[in-house]
């Protein structure tokens, strides 16, 4: 391939400008640390799955490199079947629908280490948490020492994608595997300040070798040569890099991360259609205001308007979408180091104010974003029991939640590598250089003094009251 880059350059006039060559129209490269193979699925059925929606998802091989991949069903016919067996096989009052429901986490532990005691394990209730759609309230309740979680909740299936989603909504529900995690990063007899988060990123001798290749490029450029620039940037830049902190890499909640952060990345460049109106950054960016060597960064961090706390503690409400896109941009040196370029362009900030703006109505019809929601507000959620330390209230030390050798939640395959994605678009004759970012979610800052909201009107503590667990059977974990 650069034998090829090679001899073509060597045969372009030196004198001969792409400007001067195409006045108005010339080529506009940009690139994403992504994989190329977004929407092709290999088949092999070697590597763990990540749904997305009922559809499209990816999918990471025993090598760790992540790919996507496409699962059409395009006559609804078998997303039919698979509601028609979900609720044969659900409880009728499961699958009710619920404004509000709640699950202790101190009774499911508990009945869980019977059913493993007992030699079959959690059933499918437990293990998608009664069908929570998302936590809304935290509460504590000192008289029976339940931890609950209490938010929306419906009927589930697994779609043919490999997400659990609810049957009315499509919303994703909250799965017990993502909840051990954030509960073993906050875990009881400690106060940690964990940084969790995912990175796609170039490396240093990518970056170097496409800046040296974008050195050659100042020469004549035909509308046809597109293809093989394109093929040259993805071949000079090679597989990215993929990182994860604060958790373990080989979770559910990691692919998470890894596929909301993948796709969101996509969209930016033009190369996945939005779930809803929205302009890429691709379609909106003026390459001539663009530095030559410039990076965009985006990345998702938590955001609510606020977390309402009781007077005694025992009481949390989380308000808000949960989760933002912000960015920055970075420059990209000849040796392929990045540095903080100490601002945003345009085009980039109107893209993730965006996305931020739009989050909720992505989140509806692109679970993926519904699912990192849901992983940040269990974090969150977290945070806040080790905070007021309901563990030591409640007495509760997870139980077999806390121990991988009783419970493994560190099953998939750990997300390593992906290849750069190349796209490209006629529009000026300036180029744009490759995206990174990622996901970092600080929890314990959501509950900042900043962030704390009183429960002045009393709403919060009346929510907490009305909840009928003094009449609730002891082998009763949820109820509406």
């Amino acid at each position: 391939m650069l034998s090829r880059l090679r001899s073509f350059f060597s045969s372009q006039s030196p004198n001969v400008s792409c400007a001067r060559l195409v006045s108005t129209t010339c080529i506009a490269i940009c690139l994403s640390a992504l994989s190329s193979t977004y929407g092709q699925d290999d088949g092999d059925g070697d590597g763990d799955t990540i749904g997305a929606g009922f559809s499209s998802g990816v999918s990471v091989d025993a090598d760790g490199v992540l790919r996507g991949l496409t699962k059409i069903d395009a006559s609804g016919q078998l997303t039919k079947q698979r509601i028609q067996q979900a609720l044969a096989q659900l409880d009728s009052d499961i699958a009710k629908p619920s404004k509000l429901r709640k699950v202790s986490l101190t009774r499911l532990a508990r009945l869980i280490k019977k059913a493993i005691d007992e030699g079959h394990g959690p059933d499918e209730a437990m293990k998608h948490l009664a069908g929570l759609t998302r936590i809304e309230y935290v509460f504590f309740y000192p008289d029976t020492q339940d931890i609950v979680l209490a938010g929306p909740a419906e009927a589930w299936l697994e779609s043919d994608a490999g997400r659990i989603v609810g049957i009315e909504s499509g919303k994703p529900i909250l799965e017990l595997q993502d909840l051990i995690v954030a509960l073993r990063t906050f875990p009881p007899n400690k106060k940690s300040s964990p940084l969790v988060y995912c990175s796609i990123d170039a490396t240093p001798e990518g970056l170097s070798r496409m800046q040296q290749f974008l050195s050659g490029m100042g020469r004549q450029i035909h509308p046809n040569d597109e293809q093989i620039i394109v093929e040259g940037l993805r071949e000079s830049l090679g597989l990215q890099v993929i990182t994860l902190g604060g958790i373990p890499a080989s979770t559910h909640f990691a692919q998470v991360m890894v596929e909301a952060d993948y796709r969101m990345k996509l969209i930016g460049i033009g190369l996945e259609q939005p779930p809803v109106r929205m302009k890429s950054y691709l379609s909106q960016a003026s390459f001539a205001s663009i530095a030559r060597n410039a990076m965009c960064r985006w990345w998702f961090v938590p955001d609510y308007q606020h977390i309402k706390v009781s007077d005694d503690a025992t009481a949390a409400q989380f308000v808000g979408n949960g989760v933002k896109l912000v960015g920055t941009d970075e420059l990209v040196g000849p040796d392929g180091v990045r540095q903080q370029a100490g601002r945003q362009n345009r085009a980039s900030k109107k893209f993730t104010q965006t996305f931020s703006n739009k989050y909720a109505q992505i989140a509806e019809r692109a679970p993926v974003y519904g699912q990192l929601r849901n992983c940040v507000d269990m974090l969150v959620a977290a945070a806040f029991i080790q905070k007021y330390d309901l563990y030591g209230q409640a007495d509760w030390d997870l139980s077999v939640l806390g121990e991988e050798s009783i419970y493994p939640v560190e099953t998939y395959n750990a997300p390593r590598q992906v290849e750069s994605a190349v796209n490209s678009m006629w529009k000026g004759n300036h180029l744009a250089t490759p995206v990174g970012g990622g996901v970092e979610i600080r929890a314990q800052l959501a509950l900042d003094a900043d962030h704390i909201l009183a429960d002045e009107d009393g709403s919060l503590q009346s929510a907490k009251d009305q909840t009928g667990l003094a009449d609730l059977p002891a082998d009763k974990w949820w109820w509406d």
